[in-house]
């Protein structure tokens, strides 16, 4: 390693360090900086803001090279005393093997088995006293401050170091585990809005006098329940060094006349004390909602008083106000206006690639086994939001322990350090995990989980490839509509005798096109309170538009959307029909959600449903015919016990008439039959019940075929 006069040493503009090198004392410089500097990857550098930090030098991934700056996490930024687009001074720096390191807790004692592993997770780190340390042990990151080295100043770990950890303090430090940017996920745009108009104003205030502007007063963060709204607020807090304050509706409310405005005075003037500082509002519109919608005048006034405070008569320099909700529309529209709320950041359900990131946050001290793959992880997440992805992380960990550790009980002697790190997450933990974790966006409409392929339907196979053509092709390619400027059918319409296949086409095309899936049957929309079903279709639709890419999928739409004119005791059915017609062409477009609907009575159907723009498709689903009806017969058949020489062949022509729902029943009913001697021979007690007696034979088939009688139109 090459060293080189401080003084001499060139400035590189800090950046967020990629999330995989959060915590790990590392920093990424471009090979041609790391060249001009002298040093060479994996040598330890001197970062010099305000202070002194110390980092393992890797290279720049060649996506992220051009312009001369180095990445580096929030550990080190806060050693650096550095922001993000800061400037620091690296050079290199001789960082001999430590004998001795004395590291400080900063959040919670350290069990005996946390510190056998803490010197593998910190082996090769430079550290120096007054440093922060932040390690991951077993899953949970823990955060030290170095008290002292031997030898004194700049030293390297390595496996010859004696650590000693001291006592936890009493209180823990309350910037211990804060958040940084590499803890965020998926909020990439939304930061950097964010930090345009909080960290300018709250680190250069002198920037606005210069141009003779005021400075941003206020950030209204909207986006649904868990998707990072409080984490953002809190996070530039941290990164800003700002006082933070946090203000939820009931604290401020009280019961005596004036009490709750003056506490919120009370919080804006500690916080103008404290300045630079920061006001969190959570849930805003509890907090202010629309005057003239509510009767009590409590809210009235606190309503009037945030307005005072956020643009009244008393400056307040250096204050910052960050509010969050999920129902913007709701909040009174006199502080979303510009010198209140000057920007309004909207933070949408992550995307494919923002579940990638937000996985790789929450799975990152996570012992993963190299075959989990969280990019098929995020390709099959659609419609979680991060704390949806965080759960589904920490129900894979429990799973894992579930399969590890099947007789591991309350109780008994704590498992030692080795037994621990016999613990692997993988792929089966992350689905059963996805089967009990459901996207919080759809937890309060009617949904299932499909599990139907193309493979499990039989015969149709003109009708599969229109609704690949119609739906699945939109939302695999939809660079290529849009190059060809072709808009994607918002509708399909299934019809067909019933029995042929029209619920489980809707499925297989769910599953297929790893879409959310949504369920609606007609009498559960049905209410009899005016105005009620209507809120349900919105309701549905709405969550559809969160989740998306969606399939909401109307069975027997023609009970729910029947034609217009008819008799009508309430006129509930043609509110809702009209209701429908809105959501699915109407101003607020459905964006990758496809409405597919089954009818066998499309005669009943409103005649604006079935127009281009909402319906665009009307597929028939027919009666098999008996190249189908073979192959249906051989879906049903592939994982039952038949005999070697089971010809279908022989039994389709018996089969005429027969529905895909009836060929189902012959199959059952032929298992059933078969299994039927076997069970009486094990009652009898003549033989055990052995499952590899079952054998599925013609005969089986041919007396299910003659019980079974097709279902027609005449028999509804």
């Amino acid at each position: 390693m090459n060293t080189s006069d401080p003084s001499a040493a060139p400035s590189l503009t800090v950046a967020e360090a990629p999330r995989k090198d959060a915590g790990r004392g590392v920093v990424r410089i471009a090979p041609a900086d790391l060249e001009a500097l002298g040093v060479e990857i994996g040598d330890i550098v001197a970062l010099e803001g305000d202070r002194r930090a110390l980092a393992k030098a890797l290279p720049l991934p060649p996506a992220a090279r051009g312009g001369h700056h180095v990445q580096m996490d929030g550990v080190l930024r806060e050693n650096a005393g550095v922001g993000v687009h800061g400037a620091v001074e690296v050079h290199p720096i001789e960082a001999p093997p430590a004998r001795r390191v004395v590291l400080q807790p900063l959040d919670a004692a350290l069990s005996d088995r946390d510190l056998d592993d803490l010197g593998r997770r910190i082996d090769g780190r430079p550290v120096q006293p007054g440093h922060r340390v932040r390690v991951a042990l077993l899953g949970d990151a823990a955060d030290f401050c170095v008290d002292t080295t031997r030898p004194r100043g700049p030293v390297r770990i390595t496996p010859d170091t004696t650590l000693v950890v001291s006592e936890a303090p009493e209180a823990p430090d309350a910037t211990a585990g804060r958040r940084t940017y590499e803890d965020i996920g998926g909020l990439g745009p939304q930061v950097r809005q964010v930090r345009e108009m909080i960290e300018l104003p709250l680190r250069a205030p002198g920037v606005f006098q210069r141009l003779g502007i005021d400075p941003p007063t206020g950030v209204l963060l909207s986006g649904p329940p868990g998707c990072g709204k409080t984490l953002l607020a809190r996070t530039v807090a941290a990164e800003t060094d700002a006082a933070f304050f946090s203000i939820s509706g009931p604290e401020v409310v009280r019961k005596m006349y004036g009490e709750s405005e003056a506490q919120l005075r009370q919080v804006f003037n500690e916080a103008a004390d404290a300045a630079p500082s920061i006001v969190f509002l959570d849930e805003i519109d509890a907090l202010a909602p629309r005057r003239e919608a509510v009767e009590g005048d409590v809210e009235k006034r606190i309503v009037a008083t945030l307005l005072t405070l956020m643009d009244g008569l008393e400056p307040r320099e250096g204050v910052i106000v960050i509010a969050a909700t999920n129902r913007p529309n709701a909040v009174d529209p006199a502080l979303r206006r510009a010198g209140r709320f000057d920007r309004e950041v909207a933070i949408p359900i992550p995307d494919r690639e923002a579940r990638r990131e937000i996985l790789e946050v929450h799975s990152r001290g996570m012992p993963l086994t190299e075959a989990v793959s969280l990019d098929a992880r995020a390709d099959t997440t659609h419609g979680f939001v991060g704390a949806d992805l965080e759960a589904l992380c920490r129900e894979a960990a429990m799973a894992a322990l579930r399969r590890t550790l099947p007789d591991f009980g309350l109780g008994r002697d704590r498992l030692s350090t080795a037994r621990l790190r016999d613990i692997e997450v993988g792929p089966q933990d992350f689905d059963a995990a996805q089967r009990e974790v459901q996207a919080s966006a759809l937890r309060a409409v009617f949904t299932e989980v499909p599990n139907v392929h193309w493979d499990d339907i039989g015969g149709l196979e003109t009708v599969k490839a229109r609704l690949q053509e119609a739906v699945e092709w939109p939302l695999r390619h939809a660079a290529l509509f849009e190059a060809a400027q072709v808009r994607p059918a918002r509708g399909v319409l299934l019809a067909g005798p019933p029995g042929t296949g029209k619920t489980m086409l809707a499925r297989a095309l769910a599953t297929e096109t790893e879409a959310n899936f949504l369920s609606v049957k007609g009498p559960e929309l049905v209410s009899k309170y005016v105005g009620a079903s209507e809120q349900k279709v919105r309701e549905i639709f709405r969550k559809a538009r969160e989740a998306a890419p969606c399939v909401v999928f109307f069975d027997e739409i023609d009970a729910l959307a029947p034609a217009r004119g008819g008799a009508s005791d309430s006129g509930v059915a043609e509110r809702v029909l009209a209701q429908f017609l809105v959501e699915m062409d109407g101003l607020e477009a459905l964006r990758d959600v496809v409405v597919v609907a089954a009818t066998n009575r499309p005669d009943r159907l409103d005649p604006a449903l079935l127009r281009p723009g909402r319906f665009d498709r009307t597929l028939e689903v027919p009666r098999p015919g008996p190249e189908a009806r073979r192959d249906i017969l051989a879906v049903h058949l592939r994982d039952k016990p038949t005999a070697p020489a089971l010809a279908l062949d022989a039994l389709v022509p018996r089969t005429d008439g027969f529905s895909g729902a009836d060929l189902a029943a012959v199959c059952r009913r032929a298992a059933l039959r078969a299994l039927r001697p076997v069970a009486h021979e094990a009652d009898a007690g003549e033989a055990p019940a052995d499952p590899d007696a079952i054998v599925l034979r013609p005969r089986h088939l041919e007396a299910a075929i003659d019980a079974v009688r097709p279902y027609t139109a005449s028999d509804s």
